[in-house]
């Protein structure tokens, strides 16, 4: 639950910064709680991206690049659920006495969890997928479900609001890379022409 608040507010902070200044941190955290309520209220990224949307168009994200980049988002930009499924497998660990500990096991937690954030991708309780896979690539015996289960249901909205929030980021940050004043040498240049 830190590790999210600290990537909602501080991480995502950044970027907006890195992106536009204080202006960008404005505009996102002005525009973005009506997306990020509706990902947590609903649990899906594709059920908040209509709100994603309208926060990225407020924002000034360019309407080529949002119509792009918050769909795909919405499909594959899971970095909340990758972090709720390294939380999943970390207590799993700890509940059945295993180590977790050496490369080995980072890297594969890590692999799962991108797993999983690909199986869990826009669907409504779609974490139970991928905490199938999780019990199952482990080896834990069928009790862990419903243990990881349990977790999932605390982890998911919080982990949908960060992919969804992650992926207005991401559209701001593709903006910034493509030029974000290019409507505006668009118009100039139509004025001087």
């Amino acid at each position: 639950m830190g590790l999210t608040l600290l990537i909602y507010l501080v991480v995502f902070s950044i970027y907006a910064f890195a992106v536009a200044g204080r202006k960008g941190v404005r505009g996102f955290w002005t525009h973005i709680p009506p997306a990020a309520l509706t990902a947590l209220g609903t649990g899906s990224s594709l059920a908040a991206l209509p709100a994603n949307l309208e926060s990225a168009k407020r924002i000034g994200v360019p309407e080529d690049v949002r119509e792009i980049v918050l769909p795909i988002g919405a499909t594959i930009h899971m970095d909340g659920s990758c972090l709720a499924a390294i939380l999943k497998i970390a207590v799993l660990f700890s509940i059945f006495g295993k180590e977790f500990t050496g490369i080995e096991t980072f890297a594969s937690a890590i692999g799962i969890s991108l797993l999983c954030g690909v199986v869990m991708s826009g669907i409504p309780g779609g974490g139970f997928l991928g905490e199938a896979l999780i019990v199952s690539f482990y080896g834990f015996p069928l009790e862990a479900l419903p243990i990881i289960s349990m977790l999932g249901v605390l982890l998911d909205p919080i982990a949908t609001m960060i992919n969804s929030s992650g992926d207005t980021i991401a559209s701001m940050i593709v903006s910034r890379l493509l030029g974000n004043n290019r409507e505006k040498n668009c118009a100039e240049n139509r004025i001087e022409g």
